[in-house]
């Protein structure tokens, strides 16, 4: 067995090993294979509803770490995998990547959930507010709330629909901004490698503040969307009336420069894609792509509307577009 994937299910590895062992994970189809197998089996036991559920189910999950640790003294774990088995038959999962990428750290009370490329999720917070997480985001969340306030902190792209909850303000740190609301459904884009933030309100009424400046905030009303640019807080309509079809794995453009979607298409698969040729690349597109087609399908249809060169360099997974 993989050292670090045991390290990792018996919680001996610090939160920023854990992020780059889950980046190996993604990299390494024989290793996502076993970490999946195990990650369900661990999913299984932390997912139940009931006390008494999940009470049995840290029980199994204590029994799963030994039969780890026991494979690693060369034990035969045949019998284990088949009553792990029959735990995972009792939970219903969401979306797969719920499963695949809950992230456990240490401390006990809080939690890590990471999507790699590729990939989305959806999990159901302790108060009910449902969270869907875009391809290379991550959020952090605690098990349980605290009796006056419920944060999370987001990097990336995110969706939630809110459980209101007039003592209790929901705040959401991401990477420019802090969200403010009481119960409401929106949808925040902001990953650390982009210099913008944006914002979309679907329903109720949501405070969006400047990391930098807390005296720079702005309030806005459904179908608004507030964006952040070097400092400054714009707000505007929603413009695609479909942005939030990622939900179910599928990437809407209205009007979009393709260099722009290049960029996007960077964040979501978590490659390099060089444009040599900028200017050609103004032209601008509306259409759809499924998630799982991947970059290179993606490329091929967006080449039938501006015809460009794919040079593709998989050892340091860069793809470069020039004319």
């Amino acid at each position: 067995m993989n050292e670090e994937l045991l390290k990792y299910f018996t919680g001996k590895l610090s939160p920023s090993e854990r992020f780059k062992f889950l980046q190996e994970v993604e990299s390494d189809e024989s290793l996502k294979k076993d970490f999946i197998h195990y990650q369900n089996i661990y999913s299984a036991t932390q997912l139940l509803s009931q006390p008494g559920d999940r009470t049995e189910g840290k029980s199994s999950f204590d029994k799963f770490v030994l039969t780890l640790i026991s494979r690693e003294r060369r034990v035969n774990l045949r019998s284990f995998l088949k009553y792990a088995a029959v735990i995972v038959a009792v939970v219903s999962s969401t979306i797969f990547g719920t499963l695949f990428l809950s992230d456990r750290l240490e401390d006990e009370s809080f939690n890590t959930l990471y999507v790699p490329a590729g990939q989305r999720a959806q999990i159901t917070l302790e108060d009910g507010t449902e969270v869907w997480l875009n391809a290379q985001s991550t959020m952090k969340y605690p098990s349980k709330f605290s009796k006056k306030l419920r944060k999370v902190e987001v990097e990336g792209e995110a969706f939630f629909d809110v459980t209101k909850d007039s003592k209790r303000p929901f705040i959401v740190n991401a990477h420019h901004v802090d969200l403010e609301v009481l119960g409401t459904q929106f949808n925040i884009h902001s990953y650390s490698e982009s210099k913008s933030a944006e914002t979309t309100l679907v329903e109720g009424s949501l405070k969006v503040t400047d990391k930098l400046n807390q005296n720079n905030s702005v309030v806005i009303k459904p179908n608004e969307q507030v964006s952040y640019m070097d400092g400054k807080l714009s707000v505007h309509p929603a413009s695609n009336p479909d942005y939030l079809l990622w939900k179910e794995g599928i990437y809407s453009f209205d009007n979009e420069r393709l260099i722009d979607i290049m960029q996007k298409l960077e964040l979501y698969y978590d490659i390099t894609i060089e444009v040599k040729d900028p200017e050609i690349f103004n032209v601008r597109y509306t259409g759809k792509f499924r998630q799982r087609d991947g970059i290179d399908e993606i490329l091929r249809i967006l080449q039938i509307i501006q015809p460009f060169k794919i040079e593709k360099d998989r050892e340091n997974n860069k793809i470069t577009l020039s004319e």
